[in-house]
């Protein structure tokens, strides 16, 4: 991990990774500037929520946090990570206050949307080498238009631990305060598996472990997975498919509620929706806008493997495959090298950031449809518990 500066444009002037398995070694990673902040953000209960079927809901307001982000910084470049159900971010400390005023709104229209508890902060990246971790960021290329951030080395679970122990932490904005969250959306339908099953996969390093010993096993994961097609890609080629209305369509309606009432938005989505279904449909070009040029950019743009402190994947995998890698991490794990969660489903889903739908810089957040990674990292946390 080299160190590249404390400048405020240090993430602009990062290279672009272009293949995910070069991710796999340390090099690849460029230390976080230590005047900077790292925001993180956890939905209370989020198992519960997930196990009560809100699952879409629990994605909408992980996303809502780097959404109000993007509005409240502007165009600078900052890296951040989507999580399921919660997000991570890093800033410089000129931009902490208005990082913070973003959050706490997002934490009162969770709460007063869909009555769903947020926990959001910043933590000092000081404090994070102060308590002997390290938090290293690249930037991977996923396509021509859009690229994400990844996270290593163990720095942003201990701030996450510091947030869900209550050592760092926002209460949220005053009641009626509404975030800005242009772009946020969720219109795409579930995707269905065609391999078998859609696998939401978590892997982390236990504690101790050394980077390389991790990385191999990460290494190995994705190795396995590069001979499912397009690398277990859960998005067609073509791009998601689209139904009218749409099943986000409520809860897009929340996401821009401040610039009219509940119920003139849903109107406004069903109506823009109704001429996207039939562009989709059709085919046709209007007004410079190719619908199905934009369904597969939407699919090469999407985050459907990550790493943020240990491996993320949303897979459509198949059973052989799916066996060989839970024998490669049952076999890692019993070594005490790596936690993991396998958590199976039908589909995909997907949560999207369109600063506009005719350039290609739009962002789409993936996850299982049935609770993905909540419920991977769910299977660690219960783990840990039986052996306690």
């Amino acid at each position: 991990m080299n160190n590249d500066g404390l400048r405020s444009d240090f993430y602009s002037a990062l290279p672009r990774i272009t293949s995910f398995d070069d991710l796999c070694h340390a090099s690849s990673f460029t230390a976080v500037p230590e005047d900077w902040m790292v925001g993180v953000s956890d939905v209370v209960n989020s198992t519960v929520e997930v196990a009560n079927g809100r699952y879409k809901t629990v994605n909408m307001v992980g996303a809502a946090v780097i959404s109000a982000q993007i509005n409240a910084i502007g165009k600078r470049p900052f890296p951040f990570v989507f999580g399921g159900d919660g997000a991570t971010f890093a800033i410089p400390p000129e931009q902490s206050q208005d990082a913070e005023t973003a959050l706490c709104a997002v934490q009162r229209w969770a709460q007063d949307a869909f009555d769903i508890g947020l926990r959001a902060g910043l933590v000092p990246v000081r404090d994070i080498l102060a308590a002997g971790f390290k938090i290293g960021v690249a930037r991977y290329q996923a396509s021509d238009g859009a690229d994400y951030a990844m996270f290593n080395g163990g720095g942003v679970s201990w701030a996450e631990s510091g947030l869900k122990s209550g050592v760092y932490g926002f209460d949220p904005a005053p009641v009626g305060t509404v975030p800005d969250l242009t772009g946020l959306s969720c219109r795409w339908s579930p995707t269905q598996s065609k391999n078998g099953t859609i696998l939401s996969l978590v892997l982390q390093p236990v504690g101790g472990v050394d980077d390389a010993q991790f990385t191999k096993v990460a290494g190995q994961a994705i190795a396995l997975v590069q001979n499912l097609e397009r690398g277990g890609h859960p998005v067609p080629e073509s791009g998601p498919g689209t139904q009218w209305p749409p099943p986000g369509v409520t809860l897009e309606a929340h996401a821009s509620k401040g610039i009219g009432s509940l119920g003139s938005n849903r109107l406004r989505i069903l109506f823009e929706t109704l001429i996207a279904w039939v562009l989709f449909r059709t085919g046709w070009t209007v007004a410079g806008f190719n619908a199905r040029h934009y369904a597969r950019v939407t699919g090469r743009n999407s985050d459907f493997r990550k790493y943020d402190d240990g491996l993320k994947m949303t897979l459509d995998c198949d059973p052989q495959t799916l066996s060989k890698l839970r024998e490669l991490l049952e076999d890692a794990q019993s070594k005490g090298l790596v936690e993991h969660g396998l958590f199976e489903q039908d589909q995909a889903m997907m949560t999207c950031i369109v600063p506009s739908v005719m350039t290609d810089d739009h962002i789409h957040f993936i996850d299982g449809a049935s609770g993905g990674y909540t419920q991977a990292a769910a299977m660690i946390k219960d783990r840990k518990r039986i052996q306690m």
